[in-house]
């Protein structure tokens, strides 16, 4: 498919060819979701605990004598039963990591690169700027008519510092481009050096999986 090459000032300057495979593939709305949920439970710190009747500190002599109270017998004030007792079959530290198989890894990002394309992907044939400058992004923006942009481009430091103080828009390098970014932003904005890198990254899942 060819798509039309626009520069900094949204002013069309020629147009490249995509492949189909990569950005017209057929959009497959299941695996996209099982995607993001793999990389939302990807994120997540896990780090949450709560204390076992083991680990909660006092609680080593017994709240009052074995037998004669008439009331139920008590070995420890710290029993889960009691008021500042242990947390029974509470959370633990743990990893909610996971990953899906190469194959739909793949699928998924083209189906992601293929959304974008029937509506919101712009290609730019570079995006230099001669030092971080925040209103040159969102000048940027505003041209394409977009409150919400994801950039790929290559190794731009003055783009990375230009859109970091930016809650709508996001610079990533071409090898980091994922489902979850390319779906959070409405404008998927590539540049035309970054593009083979884009390609090569679903690539290389399609060979892995091979």
């Amino acid at each position: 498919m060819k798509v039309d090459v626009f520069n900094l000032e949204n002013s069309k300057v020629g147009s490249v060819d995509l492949p189909d495979d990569v950005f017209g593939a057929e959009v497959n709305e299941t695996l996209l979701w099982e995607m993001v949920k793999a990389q939302r439970a990807s994120r997540r710190r896990g780090t949450h605990k709560t204390k076992r009747r083991g680990e909660v500190s006092g609680g080593g002599i017994k709240p009052y004598k074995q037998k004669g109270t008439g009331r139920a017998r008590q070995g420890s004030s710290r029993a889960p039963n009691h008021v500042g007792g242990g947390v029974v079959f509470g959370p633990k530290p743990r990893d909610y990591s996971y990953r899906l198989p190469r194959s739909a890894r793949k699928a998924a990002l083209a189906s992601a690169l293929s959304l974008r394309a029937k509506g919101g992907l712009v290609i730019v044939d570079k995006m230099d700027f001669k030092a971080p400058k925040t209103s040159g992004v969102v000048e940027f923006m505003g041209k394409l008519g977009t409150t919400t942009c994801l950039i790929i481009d290559g190794e731009n430091d003055n783009l990375k510092l230009s859109a970091r103080n930016l809650k709508n828009a996001k610079y990533l390098f071409a090898s980091a481009v994922n489902v979850y970014d390319i779906l959070d932003y409405d404008k998927l904005v590539i540049t035309k050096g970054a593009l083979e890198q884009v390609i090569a990254r679903v690539k290389s899942e399609e060979a892995k999986a091979a």
